[in-house]
């Protein structure tokens, strides 16, 4: 392998290419999509503008690539989306929207009201004893979950309630036991959490050490104000993070996880038992896609969800509601959650009527649609673009070795005989990548069977024969897939099978 690695784009020239492995990959992610030029181009503009996509094409000629790569060159979200609760209307909680800025400046606040983290030594003793770190008796440390010391075996946290309160062991965790002047409210053990005093420049002020693991949390009184500010606030929950992937994949996607739902409640949200109706709303994918990019495979399989995608789009805005009439969740709403996306659908050629008209003229006024690619012209420039392909799919695996020359020459001859026979296109290379990959992975754990360096022209002659479909390897053994067919059934089989009975006497029952 050599040192500096080869850009095909650049200098396309397989000359000085001695395996895959001195191929250099493109860290842009629409420059890895090869012999699609047009539908490149549209998405990066849809990218910038903002703009809708529809691909049409067959299976595997690299139409969910191109909508990754879509997202990848799109900027992160600005934007979190949160579900407050309303105590007025619990069942209509509202929404609100904050600003990166807003929630980076709310988690440094959060963590200052975290207080510090302490080691349990290093806590006062009667207070490490009062959470259960440091034993009574001998004074060793250890997990506050352990009750007895694991040196001397004695129970580390004596009662005090018991002395004060015959009944401490049944109620000792209601009551909290004040001290003296040592300073403490003693709770008994089970507590996890110890209110006390100290000095600081010649003020007194109330502190706190809660258990927090290894570890001892300390709360001063600034901490403390600043928890009680975040308590006064409404209870909310975080429905769309900051931070999340703008990349939404929703293919087969059912209505409640397209459009969100609101969970079930056994307690029907009685606000003593139950939870409340706000921290049960869950987002759908279009929510999820908001300023990124919601993508759809085989689009018409949604059926009537296509006018709710069409809603989103329009209005970029979207209710999410309880969608099961039996559940608890059915009379919550939330309206107007944000859902600003951008919608990259796909589809094969026989399914395009089945797109809805009104959400192709949505696409179609606010972005493009493009028919894919399923070959290219057989040039020099090609061929280094589809020996790009396969050092990609190579380091995509993992677990293939690189391709060496031979191997880069007997894919591109496959690929220009799969042109040939499945395009009847003469003199080009088939874009039909994604069975071209799983050719790839085949002769590579060939390679790896043999013990072998590279993938070498033997590995591919070899995975090109057993990569062949069922009905290929039918027709080769009986002639025809009818045949094959007659020939597995046997006649027991027929006469049990309604589907045989079914077209054996279909015309006697339709006289009869």
């Amino acid at each position: 392998m050599k040192e500096d690695k080869i850009d095909l784009r650049r200098e396309p020239d397989l000359g000085p290419i001695e395996s895959t492995a001195d191929i250099a990959i493109p860290n842009d992610p629409l420059m890895r999509v090869i012999g699609q030029n047009e539908a490149v181009d549209l998405a990066r503009i849809a990218a910038r503008q903002r703009r809708h996509l529809l691909l049409v094409g067959p299976p595997g000629t690299g139409k969910s690539m191109i909508a990754q790569a879509l997202a990848l060159h799109l900027s992160m979200p600005t934007e979190e989306i949160r579900v407050v609760h309303n105590p007025e209307n619990p069942e209509r909680p509202s929404i609100e929207i904050k600003r990166s800025e807003e929630v980076h400046k709310e988690l440094e606040s959060k963590e200052f009201a975290e207080g510090e983290l302490i080691d349990p030594k290093n806590a006062p003793i009667n207070v490490a004893e009062r959470l259960g770190y440091r034993c009574k008796n001998c004074g060793s440390y250890s997990q506050p979950s352990e009750r007895f010391c694991p040196k001397c075996q004695r129970p580390k946290v004596g009662d005090i309630a018991s002395n004060t309160n015959p009944f401490g062991d049944l109620i000792g965790g209601i009551f909290e036991v004040t001290m003296g002047a040592a300073g403490v409210k003693g709770l008994p053990s089970g507590h996890d959490r110890v209110t006390t005093t100290r000095k600081r420049l010649g003020k007194e002020e109330v502190v706190v050490f809660e258990r927090c693991g290894d570890m001892i949390r300390v709360l001063d009184q600034e901490a403390l104000e600043k928890r009680r500010e975040f308590e006064r606030i409404s209870p909310r929950k975080v429905l769309v993070p900051l931070e999340r992937n703008p990349f939404v994949l929703a293919t087969g996607a059912s209505e409640t996880e397209l459009l969100g739902d609101v969970r079930h409640d056994p307690y029907g949200g009685h606000p003593a038992l139950g939870t409340q109706p706000y921290d049960r709303v869950i987002p759908g994918a279009i929510h999820e896609a908001h300023q990124g990019v919601l993508f759809l495979d085989e689009l018409p399989h949604l059926g009537h969800l296509q006018r709710f995608i069409l809603t989103g789009m329009q209005e970029k805005r979207f209710p999410i509601s309880g969608r099961n009439p039996q559940s608890s969740g059915a009379s919550v709403k939330v309206d107007s959650v944000p859902c600003d996306f951008i919608f990259v659908g796909a589809c094969n050629i026989q399914d395009l009527e089945q797109i809805l008209s009104p959400l192709r003229s949505r696409i179609n006024g606010s972005g493009y649609e493009v028919l894919v690619e399923t070959s290219m012209e057989d040039t020099p420039d090609n061929r280094a673009l589809l020996a790009q392909f396969i050092a990609q799919e190579i380091s995509i695996d993992g677990r293939i070795p690189h391709a060496a020359r031979s191997g880069i020459n007997a894919i591109t001859k496959e690929a220009r005989r799969r042109a040939s026979t499945i395009d009847g296109k003469t003199g080009a290379l088939t874009l039909r990548l994604r069975e071209l990959g799983g050719l790839i992975r085949s002769a590579g754990d060939l390679a790896v069977i043999a013990g072998d360096e590279f993938i070498e022209e033997k590995h591919i002659k070899d995975a090109v024969k057993r990569s062949r479909t069922v009905e290929e390897q039918i027709r080769d053994r009986y002639g025809s897939y009818q045949k094959g067919l007659s020939t597995d059934i046997t006649h027991s089989q027929k006469e049990k099978s309604p589907y045989y009975f079914w077209n054996e006497h279909q015309n006697d029952q339709m006289f009869h």
